[in-house]
């Protein structure tokens, strides 16, 4: 099969919930062609739902949040490293290319959010937005469900913790402003790497490297306190970038930076070999031999004392260098932590009456 470009997954694979398994054969492909037709489309859908709940508990200690929030399932970024693409087996779809052509929204995402944060027994707690698939992927600039829900918080003063790769954030520099000055934002730009070319191959559908130190920037000058996330370090793809990449957001007013190695969880797995081959065929086995060596011999670790960091030699070597460049950039910095003790779960838009 072709490599399929602008897409991260290079095919779809078989979903462990469902019961039969289907694969196109390439004398079929051969015969759309011929006949001049497509078996299928490489755009994306959209898939309106009306969700339960919003909030998602998270019990990992390695986490540093108590709450997630996820507006969509799927993402259209394409990554193809991504973790979350394991939970779109729960949607009845593929973790593979489905995950990035399939994209569920919640359309009452902040109706959701605004009821829990008044519920009787809530208490303000750090909540992550995303932690799954990220809040400002492209169908976002039209719903702005992302926007919606951050007008909540705000109403509120309900602290949250950000994370994104796309430069859309900047569209509601308004609300950030407002929530920073309380400090009651934290906003992470997730950049793994300073080249565009293995950001392209890497996460296709993402905002460029450009935009998103444009980004960096943008939000730090704004006294939006900003981390910057090198998650996750693929050996031999990123793994040379670390300083170079610490000391550029660090010029550009990032306070804090953390990494992540790669782990690749469920379908993951199958899905980043078959992709690693066709993008880098010429080093695929150094890099998947790298990785397993980061996790005692597998492509995953989900064991919480490890699986961020990795073991041995080369995990080893990748935290000396972030110990170096943290040493060298950010020594003494860091973020101040986010203001709890603001949430008012009676306020309302206009001012309290005495």
């Amino acid at each position: 099969m072709k490599y399929i470009k602008g897409r991260g997954a290079q095919h779809n694979s078989h979903n462990k919930f469902s019961i039969h398994e289907y694969e196109v054969l390439d004398d079929f492909l051969n015969y759309c062609e011929i006949e001049n037709e497509k078996h299928e489309t490489n755009s994306t859908s959209y898939l309106e739902v009306h969700s339960k709940t919003i909030l998602n508990k998270v019990t990992s200690p390695d986490t540093g949040f108590s709450y997630s929030m996820n507006p969509y399932q799927g993402c259209e970024h394409g990554c193809i490293y991504c973790y979350a693409r394991n939970t779109h087996e729960y949607w009845g779809y593929s973790a593979g290319l489905d995950f990035e052509r399939k994209i569920l929204y919640k359309v009452n995402a902040a109706e959701l959010l605004e009821k829990k944060l008044r519920s009787k027994n809530w208490k303000a707690q750090n909540i992550m937005l995303s932690g799954n698939t990220d809040c400002y992927q492209p169908i976002e600039r039209k719903l702005e469900i992302t926007r919606e829900m951050l007008k909540v918080l705000l109403k509120l003063k309900h602290p949250v913790s950000i994370i994104t790769k796309n430069s859309l954030i900047l569209r509601d520099m308004d609300i950030l402003k407002q929530m920073a000055a309380m400090n009651l934002v934290h906003v992470s730009v997730s950049i793994t790497s300073l080249s565009d070319e293995t950001r392209r191959v890497v996460e296709p559908r993402t905002a460029s490297i450009k935009k998103r130190l444009a980004t960096v920037k943008k939000l730090s000058d704004n006294n939006i306190p900003i981390n910057v996330m090198m998650a996750p370090i693929i050996p031999a793809i990123n793994s040379h970038e670390i300083i170079p990449l610490v000391k550029k957001v660090s010029e550009l007013g990032a306070r804090s930076v953390g990494y992540t190695i790669v782990r690749l969880n469920g379908a993951v797995g199958e899905i980043f070999t078959n992709w690693l081959m066709k993008a880098y065929p010429d080093r695929g086995s150094k890099i998947i031999n790298q990785i397993k060596d980061c996790h005692n011999g597998s492509l995953n670790d989900s064991h919480y004392s490890s699986r961020m960091k990795g073991e041995g030699k080369i995990a080893e070597q990748i935290n000396i260098q972030f110990k170096l460049a943290r040493k060298l950039y950010l020594k003494g910095i860091g973020l101040i932590p986010l203001d709890f003790n603001r949430f008012d779960k009676k306020l309302t838009n206009q001012f309290k009456l005495f």
